[in-house]
Parts: structure tokens; sequence; C-alpha cells
């Protein structure tokens, strides 16, 4: 073969493989899926603000005072005028005990009262004249002295007399029993026909004042000793004024009436090592009653410099461990790993791992993830629109683009493709 067919053979070869290469790499960028555009999130920008230290502790409501009816007196019950359940006010007549013996000891006291008032009548006279007599000298003086002091025996037992009169009708007076203050009675303890002692242990009924009432409620002896150390070293701020309590019923729903707080006891309790603290409440709809169960919600400081963000915000890994994504300067994601502490309202206070002024996305975590670049748009609160699906100015929504097949970022590749072939076609 000639030296000019082997030279012609091989280009023509050559020419071929190029070809096919240069085909092979169009059909791969022909084949390679569109890149997708950056996925959109929602961020809130972090502030260092005061926040209150709100601890939320277990409580149970109890009376402000309580009282059991007992008798003075001793004898058959015969009416009871209350209704059962029905608010009382200090003075009413509860009970009505049998009076007939009691009026008999008043009418008793007062005749001996009356016999009594006649004896100092006539000592009184008889004093009178031993002195008009002793003066004109015609009686002793041992005579006068006798008189007067017949009169300080008289006048001694009219004072017993009208002592007996008075407590026979005090004794009266009690056989009519009255609340002995103001409040919510219950049920009924004894019925008519009873017989009650004046000495005797049973209660009658038991009234309870219900507005306002205590919330009594514990708290750790550790926590308690932590906030006030915090205070000292000047980490947090007493709360101005009271401290600020509030109460959550059983359901989870807030009561409407804020409260103070009155005390906090000065003993640790040695079985459960908790302290009792105390709180008072209004209850002009008898919505808090003894016993309930409650949550109390109560202000213990202020955290200046705080950093808080909404609860949806922190991710936990199979370990339980938060971790949050932040938005860096070039719009790419950091998973950082942060330290919760308390909840206010509904954001994490952040103890480690944040810094004011670092954007954390809040919505938006289904398609990011370590290192992708997203577009950051401020999080709206429930009741707007979602930052996530706000479009950035002059593109397409990825729904819509979904719905049309269309792929912009894609195109560019796509028309370079194609040109490249028809530049292949033409060779």
């Amino acid at each position: 073969m000639r030296p000019t067919h082997r030279f012609s053979l091989a280009f023509t070869i050559a020419a071929a493989l190029a070809l096919a290469s240069c085909q092979d790499k169009d059909s791969e960028q022909a084949a390679a899926p569109p890149a997708q555009p950056p996925a959109q999130v929602g961020i809130v920008t972090t502030v260092a603000e005061p926040l209150p230290i709100m601890n939320e502790l277990p409580g149970r409501i109890a009376a402000t005072r309580i009282s059991e009816v007992r008798s003075r007196a001793t004898g058959i019950v015969v009416e009871r005028v209350f209704e059962q359940g029905s608010m009382v006010k200090e003075g009413d007549v509860l009970y009505r005990i049998d009076p007939a013996p009691f009026e008999v000891q008043v009418a008793s006291a007062e005749a001996t009262l009356r016999r009594a008032q006649a004896t100092q009548m006539q000592a009184r006279q008889t004093a009178d004249r031993q002195e008009q007599l002793r003066k004109a000298n015609v009686a002793s003086g041992q005579t006068l002295e006798n008189a007067v002091a017949t009169l300080a025996q008289a006048d001694a037992d009219v004072a017993i007399a009208q002592a007996g009169l008075n407590t026979a009708k005090l004794n009266l007076q009690y056989a009519s029993v009255t609340a002995p203050i103001s409040g919510r009675i219950g049920r009924a303890l004894i019925t008519e026909g009873a017989l009650v002692s004046a000495n005797g242990t049973e209660n009658l009924a038991t009234i309870q004042q219900l507005d306002p009432v205590y919330a009594d409620f514990t708290q750790s002896a550790t926590d308690l000793i932590k906030l006030r150390k915090a205070l000292k070293d000047g980490a947090l701020e007493t709360a101005p004024g009271e401290a600020r309590v509030r109460l959550l019923m059983d359901d989870g729903k807030p009561y409407a009436h804020p409260g103070r707080l009155l005390f906090s006891e000065a003993a640790v309790d040695a079985t459960t090592g908790q302290v009792t603290l105390r709180g008072e409440f209004p209850n002009p709809d008898d919505d808090l009653l003894p016993g309930m169960y409650v949550r109390v919600q109560i202000e213990q400081g202020v955290e200046n410099n705080a950093i808080a963000i909404p609860q949806q915000a922190v991710q936990r890994d199979a370990s339980g461990n938060s971790h949050v994504y932040v938005v860096k300067a070039d719009d790419t994601l950091e998973l950082r790993p942060v330290t919760t502490g308390r909840v206010y309202e509904d954001r994490w206070m952040i103890q480690n791992g944040l810094k004011s002024g670092e954007r954390v996305v809040v919505e938006g975590f289904q398609k990011i993830g370590q290192g992708a670049k997203v577009v950051a748009t401020e999080w709206k609160p429930e009741g707007a629109a979602p930052a996530a699906e706000t479009p950035a100015a002059g593109s397409t929504p990825p729904a819509d683009k979904a719905a049309t097949g269309e792929a912009p970022a894609a195109a560019p590749s796509d028309a370079g493709t194609a040109s490249g072939t028809a530049a292949e076609d033409k060779k």
C-alpha cells in the first residue's frame, strides 16, 4: 500500500474517533439532569434582648380563709336556715337550736337580779339613815360601819346577778348559730333533731373564702439557689415591682387574672427537697376551687442580652442534640450545634451557639443541607404568607416550573449542546 493511502486511512480513522467522542460527550450532556435553583428558606435575624426568666411549677388552689362552723350552746337543732353550697355573709344565721331552755335561764337570771337590786336598795336606805343618826350622835359608829358593809355586799350581789343575766342572754344568742366569716358554705353535716354540745368537736358545716384564693406551689431548692446566685453575680436582674405570677389551668389554658407572689418558705421539705411558695389570685367568677391542680408561671428575674429563636428553628438529631441552620454571608448553610435553655412563650432561649445578628433558618428544611446555597427571606409569623413560598423578584415559583416542565437553569447547557451538534454535522 502506498504511503499516501496509509496516511489518508489513518486520518479518516482519527476523524471518525474524534467525531464519536464529540457525540458521546454531547449525549452525556443531553442526558445529565438540569441544575436545581437555590432553595428558598425563611429566616429570622437573632437579636440580643432582655427576657424574663419564667418558671412553670406545679401547684394547687387553697382557700384564703376556712372556718368550721361549731355550736357554742348545747341543745337540739330545730332548723337549718342556709342553702347548701350558697354564699353566706358574716353574721348570717345558719342553724337554730331550741331556745326554750335558754329563755328560761334568762327569766331566772332577771328575777335573781331584781331580788339583788331590792336588797341593794334596802341596804342603801339603812346606810343613809345610820349616817344621819351618827351625825346627830344618836347612833354608834359601829352601827354605821355595819350598814355600810351591808350596802357593799348588796352591790356585789347585784353585780353577780347582772353577770348571770348576761350569761343567760349570751347562751340564748348562741342558740342561733351564725357564720363566723363570709364565703361559700358547703354541705350540712348535721340535720334537724340532732343534739349538739357546746364542748363537742362535731363540725356543723364548713365555710371557705374563695375570692381571692391562694395557689401553693413548689420549686426545687437547687433551682432556687441557682437563681439567687445568678442574681447575686449580676447575670440576672430582679423584675421591677412584685414578681408576676400567672396560672395555667389543667387543660393548658391561661387563667384570665394575674396574681402576686406572697412569700416563699425559708425551709426546705426534708422528704422532697422542695421549697413552697404561695401566690394570691382574684377569683370573681369562682373558676378556681380548693384542691384544683394548676400550673403556676412565675417571673423570677430578667436575663439581659438573651437570644431567643422560634421553636421550629431547632432541629434534633438521633441522639437528641440540638442544631440550627445558620445562613452565612455567602448564602450557604452551616449546621451549628446549640444549647437550648428555657422556653419563653413560643421561643427557645439559646444559651450557647448563637450570637446577635445571625440569620437562622425557620422554614424550608425539606430541600436543604450542610453547605447548600439558599435564597433567604425574612420569616413571617403565623397568619402571614410563609417566607419560603415568596419568590424572588423576576423569578418563577418552583411549583410553576415543575408544572410547565421548564428548567431555566439548564437552558444554556441545552443550547450549547444543540449548537455543538450542529457544528459537528457540518463537519
